[in-house]
């Protein structure tokens, strides 16, 4: 079921679409790179904090940080692109949702694939690593809430938009090769922007899984409706602006190199 307007295509989607064996293929594509990503990035928190004698947050730690997230979400989203989209974000999914994209069934069993692989990552840490504490995400001191919704608003914007660019837009043409590492790239520089202030989650799955295995829900609010808000926006915005632009106009003139 659809509607009009400037989102013509998104759609609720029906029971039928979770029958239908590739759904649950691309379901299991986001439950293993999500997986694979969360393991990456909590884990190198983890590394640092145990090879600094569990020393606080410094420019390296934040360096090493920034490096795990762009390298492991450049590979989760590369290895799961060509199966289910490679979204492995509950926010990108429903911005992606929001321009029509996959529908409203398909994206809330993504996110619940996305959520499950971040759990089961953070439990193989804390198993593997004898009991150490998978970290919530949390607010630095003199940071408060809305300082920290407005950042994960603007992050996750960016990350959207990115997507958008590289992966979605149907007129990406080659660019679509390097989505994955252009993706990877905007998440690691806004980990170097705002993990001093907040952690930069940008991710609601990826600040489900430490919440959960640690049981630590301060402010978790902020890491699941900051996101959310920014990556639909981001969504919406560029369908609007560079997608569904009207049939009158004509495409601005590529440059070639």
């Amino acid at each position: 079921m659809s509607q009009a307007g400037p989102f013509p295509n998104i759609a609720l989607g029906s029971y039928d679409e979770l029958r239908q064996k590739g759904v649950l293929r691309a379901a299991l594509a986001e439950f293993i790179s999500t997986l694979i990503f969360v393991f990456a990035g909590q884990g190198s928190g983890m590394a640092f904090s145990k090879l600094t004698d569990n020393a606080p947050n410094t420019p390296a730690g934040l360096i090493a940080a920034a490096l795990a997230h762009a390298f492991g979400l450049f590979i989760g989203v590369a290895v799961s692109a060509n199966i289910s989209g490679g979204y492995v974000n509950p926010a990108v999914t429903f911005g992606s949702f929001m321009g029509g994209n996959i529908t409203l069934l398909r994206a809330i069993l993504y996110v619940i694939a996305q959520c499950l692989g971040s759990t089961v990552a953070c439990l193989l840490l804390k198993f593997s690593t004898a009991g150490m504490v998978t970290s919530a995400f949390s607010l630095s001191a003199g940071v408060s809430v809305w300082n920290a919704f407005v950042f994960e608003i603007v992050m996750t914007f960016g990350l959207v938009y990115t997507v958008y660019a590289t992966a979605i837009d149907p007129k990406k043409g080659d660019l679509g090769i390097i989505a994955p590492i252009c993706i990877g790239f905007i998440v690691g520089a806004n980990v170097l922007a705002g993990g001093a202030f907040d952690g930069a989650s940008m991710n609601p799955a990826v600040s489900f899984g430490p919440a959960l295995v640690s049981w630590n829900w301060k402010n978790h609010w902020v890491y699941w409706l900051g996101p959310i808000f920014g990556g639909e926006l981001a969504g919406v915005f560029y369908t609007i602006v560079f997608i569904n632009r009207p049939s009158h106009e004509h495409p601005s003139p590529t440059i070639e190199y």
